[in-house]
């Protein structure tokens, strides 16, 4: 028959089992010459004592052997596969005396009540902080090998172990203050340096009860769930109970429950503290790491004011494009979130190009000259001023322009712009000397109520809406609110 490891272990555990003899050390006092009458007898006392404390005395060792024994195979019978013993120190010291006196019943019924059976464990402690107890160290190490692998695949952690191995069978790690040279990585390429823990794990043995004995499973779910740490959390203004209760990791259901004086309504005050408790694990895995990438150089934007720009008016002068940079980091790992980021190594192989963009300064002034430009691009007068068809014509209208760009006639602020009964799309500009101008029957408004337009500014285009017997322009102007003939003031 053939065994593999865990059989093998289970053997030596069950011989050692077997073993177990629950005595102490029997020492026997004599004394020289013993003068005695023949009714005197010379008889072994056997003095019991557990946890040092003197118990009494027996006439037999196996009556202390045979409650020990039968304990012990109680036990074992619930608890196959741990190592038992008996948890206190009992000891069996022998004596030669005259006519010895002896509690058997006594004793045997006090060690029946008395004496405990616990199993022989191995303390797995991390920092301050007991995890729990295993069966044997082979467990134990088992626990933090799996938390290990948790956060880094099973070849990259046996390299890491095997490596520690050999430098301690060498001359030991090497301590240096010169900082290592980065790895040699080609771009896309990482490697993991080191796998280690945040806290000093440390393995002792300990009995303890069976029932407090834990399977690998159980020590693993232990590590991952961590250890409760009270904490505080001061409130600061603007802050609300489910804000506060996301910052830690907890429903709001939670954090009422930690603060049983507060409600979900409860009006809460600045500097007031709340308790939130939350689970904090026992030791962080670290890994070390070192990768080498090609990032994007974001290209920025660079504004330059020009004169030669109206004001609100900009241009791209020059288009940017983002630069490439290829970069070597040092990266902490801790419990699968990246903790810490050095570069190492940086080269850039494009510089960026910003954007460049010209805002205007120049100011349109409000205030016309008087003089009026003509209003089209080229065109003639198709209509006067004055009475035509049984009613006045107010303005003259221009036809067959050479484009239909409408023109501010002078410099002025938009007063009026958009549909207007007869008038159709019709434009008003206040021109802020007593005089203003109408443009009339447009297709399109290219301003807005309230901008400052400049003379020969495009203010829309030419059209034939409202009240119109064709594409043209219907011009007004007026002087101190009273109606002028356009052609007084064109140029």
């Amino acid at each position: 028959m053939f065994f593999g490891k865990g059989d093998e272990r289970r053997q030596k555990r069950s011989l050692l089992k077997k073993s177990i003899v629950a005595t102490g050390l029997i020492t026997v006092l004599t004394t020289g010459i013993v003068f005695a009458e023949d009714s005197n007898k010379v008889e072994t006392v056997h003095h019991v004592y557990v946890d040092g404390k003197h118990i009494g005395q027996i006439s037999d060792q196996e009556i202390v052997n045979q409650i020990t024994q039968n304990k012990l195979q109680q036990a074992k019978e619930t608890y196959e596969e741990i190592d038992l013993a008996i948890g206190e120190n009992v000891k069996l010291i022998s004596e030669l005396v005259f006519n010895p006196t002896y509690n058997n019943s006594s004793i045997a019924e006090y060690l029946e009540e008395n004496l405990t059976v616990k199993a022989q464990a191995v303390e797995l402690k991390i920092g301050d902080d007991v995890v729990g107890y295993f069966e044997d160290e082979h467990d134990a190490l088992k626990v933090i090998e799996d938390y290990k692998l948790k956060y880094v695949d099973d070849e990259t952690l046996k390299l890491m172990e095997s490596a520690k191995a050999a430098d301690m069978e060498s001359d030991g790690p090497q301590i240096t203050d010169t900082p290592l040279e980065p790895a040699d990585l080609a771009v896309g390429e990482s490697i993991i340096l080191d796998v280690i823990l945040s806290k000093e794990v440390s393995y002792s043995t300990k009995k303890v009860a069976p029932d407090e004995v834990l399977t690998v499973a159980d020590g693993l779910k232990l590590l991952e769930k961590g250890t409760l740490k009270e904490e505080k959390h001061t409130i600061q203004e603007g802050e609300v109970l489910g804000e506060i209760a996301s910052q830690y990791d907890l429903s709001l259901e939670s954090l009422l429950e930690l603060n049983p004086s507060i409600k979900e309504d409860s009006l809460i005050q600045i500097g007031q503290e709340l308790n939130v408790t939350e689970l904090k694990p026992f030791v962080d895995v670290i890994v070390l790491k070192e990768e080498k990438k090609e990032e994007t150089i974001a290209h920025e934007t660079e504004v330059v004011e020009s004169d030669e720009l109206f004001k609100g008016d900009e241009e791209v002068r020059q288009q940017g494009s983002d630069g490439k940079r290829v970069v070597q980091y040092s990266i902490e790992i801790r419990n699968g979130k990246v903790a810490k980021r050095d570069v190492l190594e940086e080269e850039v192989t494009k510089e960026p190009v910003n954007k460049v963009i010209v805002k205007g300064t120049k100011v349109i002034p409000s205030r016309g000259t008087g003089n009026l430009s003509w209003p089209t691009v080229g065109g003639y007068i198709s209509s006067h001023v004055g009475y035509r068809w049984g009613s006045y014509h107010k303005g003259i209208d221009i036809a067959r322009p050479s484009n239909r760009s409408i023109l501010a006639a002078d410099n002025g602020t938009v007063v009026s712009a958009g549909y207007s009964g007869g008038f159709g799309n019709k434009i008003e500009i206040d021109h802020n000397n007593g005089m203003k101008t109408i443009y009339a029957h447009l297709s399109s408004i290219d301003v807005s109520v309230g901008q400052t337009v400049q003379t020969g500014q495009q203010i829309g285009v030419m059209g034939s809406t409202g009240n119109s017997t064709g594409v043209h322009l219907h011009f007004e102007v007026y002087e101190n609110g009273e109606l002028q003939n356009p052609l007084n003031y064109l140029d």
